[in-house]
């Protein structure tokens, strides 16, 4: 009788199971300035536990009439949610990239409507890519290239040694190292959606 307690008991707190409150795994998400380019972007597997969910989902977004390029992992519901209120905050400031995006992460971070916004994002326009957190980091990476989500550090080294040791355009750059995250990173596909912009060299 214990032992087929135990067992139940063993079933119904497995990992796998799918109950609420189960933190949901996403992504991998890449962006890379290089020859007059910079380019976003993710994968498209969502996953619950220890079960994928979706593995066609859109994790970056273009915003502000195609000036700027928005990528989140996390919650699909908070990264959505940020890109409105970044997309808010530039109409805000006229157009002013850098101080939307410290904007942003200040509420972020002291407003309790958004405390509990569970992502984070890259943001890049023509001059800078930002990594912008919940508490109230707003970083710029010093060699243009950025990475978040759970295979993000597997993309982050693909995509610097590639820059370093190989001739690839930024798009090139990012389709290899989210496809080296994807062969990596069990929370992460090889289905990508990128984007791109042009940018200042």
């Amino acid at each position: 009788m214990l032992a087929r307690r135990e067992h139940i008991l063993r079933r119904v707190t497995a990992p796998s199971e799918l109950v609420p409150g189960t933190p949901i795994r996403s992504t991998t998400v890449l962006c890379v300035r290089r020859k007059g380019k910079v380019v976003l972007g993710a994968d498209g597997q969502v996953s619950m536990g220890n079960t994928i969910m979706k593995g066609s989902a859109i994790k970056v977004r273009s915003l502000a009439r195609g000036r700027v390029l928005a990528g989140f992992a996390g919650s699909a519901a908070d990264g959505l949610t940020l890109c409105d209120l970044l997309e808010a905050k530039l109409e805000a400031v006229g157009g002013n990239f850098t101080k939307a995006c410290v904007e942003l992460a200040k509420d972020w971070r002291l407003d309790r409507r958004y405390r509990r916004l569970e992502a984070l994002m890259i943001v890049a326009d023509r001059e800078r890519s930002l990594l912008l957190s919940g508490t109230g980091d707003v970083i710029e990476a010093d060699d243009g290239i950025l990475a978040i989500g759970s295979g993000g550090n597997y993309a982050l080294s693909a995509a610097r040694a590639l820059l370093r040791h190989s001739d690839l355009d930024a798009r090139g750059l990012v389709e290899a190292s989210l496809t080296i995250a994807g062969e990596i990173c069990v929370f992460t596909n090889l289905h990508h959606t990128i984007l791109e912009l042009d940018a200042s060299e």
